[in-house]
């Protein structure tokens, strides 16, 4: 398996194979801004994968018995230590991503949010209800309730290495699953550090286990038993994914990447759209998914958002300092990227008006801001994942809307607009959006999270996320006998009769 713009699977860039051998291999992780090492971490063979998915299951038993509270006591005891600890974890992920150590603070921040909301609600969404048995089956009692699927296997990406996968591994221990995670070559460290502080509240079983190493590890773990796969990454590696628990039918969640827009109405409050379009655009260096990756601003206000975005931007800069306003671009492959998209725009008749060719000193990449470039070009089309905005005028916003949807991805997208934000907000085709904001639909817990298109399918997140990990069990008990049973061959000649008529006068009116 191989990877594009965001890690899941294999990015041998930017780490380093120290041994060879399949029973001793291990590679290094590395600090993307100083090449030093972070640290060293085994690589993990389809046996080992397989060992590691059977030793979960030995536990989740155990865990799921605990019932919804016993979990819930668990799981804020680790939420506390991960909020005690928040520190020790930002300088652990600012090494090994380099993104600024606040963004990593911040990082944090929703996961620990997240954790408390997916223990808090797990009861109420995945508990035992009754529903209606409706007139046919009035004699009936039934209910549903959400069972753990078992073990579930979690492929995490290493642009945000805890609140990405956090959404997956948070929801799936909340609903009574073991997890084995692979986190991405790229930061190993983070995964092994979340697993180490959940051993500490959960002692008893290795519920949360992480198997790491690169795409071939990936690739064992889809085919290790798992009852589940939820993975993070780019599509091409999604569809690998699909293709390999394709074999055997395990079910998967696939969120993928994204082209997010942010649309500009005539009557938008122009500074704070973009101060908006900035941050989703930039922070992280560019590098995430439901980040602003082009923007549609109506052509009556276009000139003075451009001025503000402009003026915005040009007091960034990127630096390996823990304070800096954003940091390196984490697979070093991905400059390539960001290089070619820029140069193709402007070639294609798009205007640098920040930034622009000589932008791109790798590992760093100033902000570039980018207007006028074609539709068709793959700074529009393509995730490009840099800190780069394209802006393209619209003669509305509905125009706005139309060049929005069509793309083939729809992850997230942003609306600013006083008059019109939700009616716009609902036609733009994306798993998520925020009016008047950027990307506060991630700090929501109880809203899911997931795309459309080539930005995959299935949610985290909120209830919907809960419910991914589980499969639905419909339960109906006999209260008392029917009066008229046709489900039975001693049934009279005029069983069904009766039935038919009964039908015909409460339902056929």
């Amino acid at each position: 398996m191989t990877q594009t713009a965001r890690g899941g699977a294999e990015e041998r860039t930017g780490t380093v194979i120290s041994e060879t051998s399949s029973e001793s291999a291990c590679f290094d992780s590395l600090d993307p801004r100083t090449g030093e090492t972070v640290g060293t971490h085994p690589i993990h063979d389809q046996a080992l994968v397989q060992q590691a998915v059977e030793t979960a299951r030995t536990g989740q038993r155990w865990w799921e018995e605990l019932g919804f509270e016993g979990r819930k006591r668990r799981l804020d005891t680790w939420r506390r230590l991960l909020a005690a600890r928040l520190d020790e974890a930002a300088e652990l992920i600012s090494s090994e991503t380099g993104k600024p150590l606040d963004d990593a603070r911040l990082e944090l921040v929703l996961v620990v949010d997240h954790l408390h909301w997916a223990a808090a609600n797990a009861p109420k969404v995945l508990g035992r209800r009754k529903v209606s048995p409706g007139v046919l089956m009035a004699n009936q009692a039934a209910t549903v309730e959400y069972r753990p699927f078992g073990v579930v296997g979690v492929i995490g990406p290493w642009n945000y290495p805890a609140f990405t996968p956090m959404g997956s591994i948070a929801y799936a221990l909340a609903a009574g699953n073991a997890v084995v995670f692979k986190p991405s070559e790229l930061t190993p460290g983070v995964g092994e550090w979340l697993a180490s502080t959940f051993a500490e509240v959960v002692p008893e079983h290795p519920l949360l286990q992480v198997v790491t190493g690169f795409g071939e590890t990936g690739a064992a773990l889809c085919r290790a038993g798992t009852d589940k796969v939820a993975f993070t990454g780019s599509t091409e590696t999604g569809k690998r994914v699909m293709a390999a628990c394709s074999e055997s039918l395990t079910p998967v969640l696939v969120e993928c990447g994204g082209k997010d827009a942010l649309i500009v109405d005539s009557d938008a409050d122009l500074h704070a759209a973009a101060e908006a379009a900035v941050w989703g655009a930039v922070s992280n260096a560019g590098q995430t998914c439901i980040g602003v990756e082009r923007v549609y601003v109506v052509d009556s206000v276009a000139d003075r958002f451009v001025q503000l975005v402009s003026d915005r931007v040009e007091k960034l800069r990127p630096g390996g300092q823990p304070t800096a306003d954003l940091g390196p671009i984490t697979m070093s492959s991905q400059v390539d990227v960001i290089r070619e998209h820029i140069a193709e725009g402007t070639r294609r008749g798009g205007t640098a008006v920040v930034g622009g060719d000589e932008s791109v000193r790798a590992p760093f990449v100033d902000p570039v801001v980018l207007t006028d470039v074609p539709e068709d070009s793959a700074a529009v089309t393509e995730e490009t994942f840099g800190p780069t905005i394209v802006i393209n005028r619209v003669r509305t916003a509905d125009e706005g809307i139309e060049r929005a949807n069509a793309g083939r991805y729809g992850l997230g997208g942003t609306v600013f607009s006083r008059a019109r934000g939700t009616e716009l907000a609902r036609r733009m085709r994306s798993g998520m959006v925020a009016v008047n904001s950027v990307i506060s639909f991630a700090a929501v817990p109880a809203l899911p999270f997931g795309g459309v298109g080539d930005s995959g399918f299935g949610r985290i997140h909120g209830a919907d996320g809960l419910r991914e990990f589980t499969r639905a069990q419909a339960v109906t008990r006999t209260r008392f006998p029917m009066p008229i049973n046709p489900m039975t061959f001693g049934r009279s000649a005029r069983t069904v009769r009766r039935l038919v008529a009964l039908m015909r006068l409460v339902r056929g009116r």
